[in-house]
């Protein structure tokens, strides 16, 4: 299998033409740039804009002024894992920037009958099929074209977003950005 990373992964992000949609379905991801921004949030520190997402910022951004769409939906623990409380402390910059972010607790999604894998899915029609080593790491992304597959992922799309809560209802009920 053929993955996706570094440069060639980047582009998938300036090269569609419509929209792009994220299932996050993980309850952790282990990234190196987000290391230090996850240690501040933990010790109290406030979260910035000049964090390491700046660059991802201003992409979707200039996607958003170019009539592209961004969009995702979050699957959460029930209580939200310390990881994902901290993803969501820092999706209101995503949201500012013209993001769509969404969240579905696991228990619903696991009632919808979707899905534990993450994906990007462009314009309807081809899926990036993420892929983690044992220690939640990205090991880069898998190009899937195949009709019915895509055709499945679509409706993965359609129903998680049909019973997702939007980011500012969520973050309301949750309190999920606040310590703990």
């Amino acid at each position: 299998m053929n993955l996706l990373t570094g440069d060639q992964f980047s582009d998938l992000f300036t090269t569609f033409d419509h929209t792009a949609w994220r299932l996050e379905t993980r309850r952790a991801y282990n990234a190196d740039s987000e290391a230090e921004p996850m240690r501040r949030w933990l010790a109290g520190e406030p979260r910035h804009v000049y964090d390491p997402f700046r660059g991802w910022l201003d992409m979707v951004r200039a996607a958003i002024a170019e009539g592209k769409r961004f969009a995702r939906v979050r699957i959460v623990a029930e209580p939200p894992t310390t990881y994902q409380r901290f993803g969501a402390a820092g999706a209101r910059f995503n949201v500012d920037a013209g993001e769509d972010i969404r969240y579905l607790a696991e228990s619903r999604a696991s009632e919808l009958k979707l899905p534990r894998e993450d994906f990007w899915l462009f314009d309807s029609i081809r899926i990036a099929r993420l892929h983690f080593d044992e220690g939640d790491r990205l090991l880069g992304a898998e190009i899937v074209r195949d009709a019915e597959q895509v055709v499945a992922a679509n409706w993965i799309r359609d129903v998680a977003w049909h019973h997702a809560v939007p980011y500012s209802n969520w973050i309301q009920l949750e309190g999920a950005g606040e310590h703990r």
